[in-house]
């Protein structure tokens, strides 16, 4: 047998042709099981085109569940059954991110002990505090927000994945290695407007003009939060980025779930 056979014989195919990056950011950002897909490189960034749509079947695969729960019990306990999924569904990536951000920004000590109190995996009280919060507001956002949780569940990942991309793209890396040195030198601006243009067309279409506000309103805190950590980092890394995402998300059901003096409604 030839060595081209065996080769082509081991080599997995793409299923996924040019919508490649949509399959690696779910499988790179999710536990979503992802066939089709050949083994995942250093070359992940590349995923960043990728990265909306995969929060949107983030958001989808939630509203399933959201269905299924509010038929069984009331607004309270989906939007507490809505947050645990959530958290499963991306294996806690995110929310470790953001308990270690806090950890290491919260502690006001040198900044390279700060980084170091970052590489730690034990949660200390500011990162239990800053899961505490977040988990808190998006139970209490999606519990109150009535007819609007579904739009809310379907975007609130989306501008979270997008705080991630600008915090990626706009800051500089705080460490010589990691995910943040690598995300940030490999990015390239084609996928970053393709990117911001996916995010934008999904705020406008599935969330009209107050989809437009609440990303916005995610985008703006994503780079004060980004701005703050760089000076106190140096930069950002893979723990930031995930802090962005969790803190962008409930800004952005903050936003979708906010009663307005005039309701905004889906142009």
């Amino acid at each position: 047998m030839s060595s081209e056979h065996t080769t082509s014989q081991r080599a997995p195919r793409n299923w996924w042709g040019p919508l490649w990056p949509i399959g690696e950011a779910l499988r790179f950002l999710t536990i979503i099981p992802v066939p089709g897909l050949p083994p995942m490189t250093e070359a992940f960034s590349r995923t960043v085109p990728g990265f909306p749509v995969a929060g949107l079947a983030l958001g989808a695969l939630l509203a399933v569940i959201g269905w299924i729960v509010g038929a069984l019990w009331n607004e309270t306990v989906r939007a507490v059954a809505l947050v645990v999924a959530w958290g499963v569904l991306t294996a806690g990536l995110h929310l470790d991110g953001l308990c270690d951000t806090f950890d290491g920004v919260m502690s006001w000590r040198s900044r390279e002990r700060k980084l170091e109190i970052m590489r730690d995996s034990r949660i200390g009280v500011m990162g239990a505090l800053a899961l505490a919060a977040v988990a808190g507001l998006k139970a209490v956002f999606l519990a109150a927000a009535g007819d609007a949780w579904l739009s809310a569940i379907l975007l609130a990942p989306v501008a979270g994945r997008w705080a991630m991309v600008y915090g990626a793209v706009r800051f500089p890396p705080a460490r010589e290695g990691g995910l943040g040195r690598t995300f940030h030198s490999q990015v390239r601006v084609g996928d970053v407007l393709i990117a911001g243009g996916t995010t934008l067309f999904l705020a406008l279409a599935l969330g009209g003009a107050q989809g437009l506000i609440a990303l916005a309103l995610a985008w703006l805190v994503a780079h004060l939060l980004g701005r703050w950590w760089t000076h106190a980092l140096g930069g950002l890394t893979g723990d930031t980025y995930g802090a962005l995402c969790e803190i962008a998300e409930v800004v952005a059901l903050a936003a979708l779930t906010a009663s307005l003096p005039v309701r905004m409604v889906t142009m």
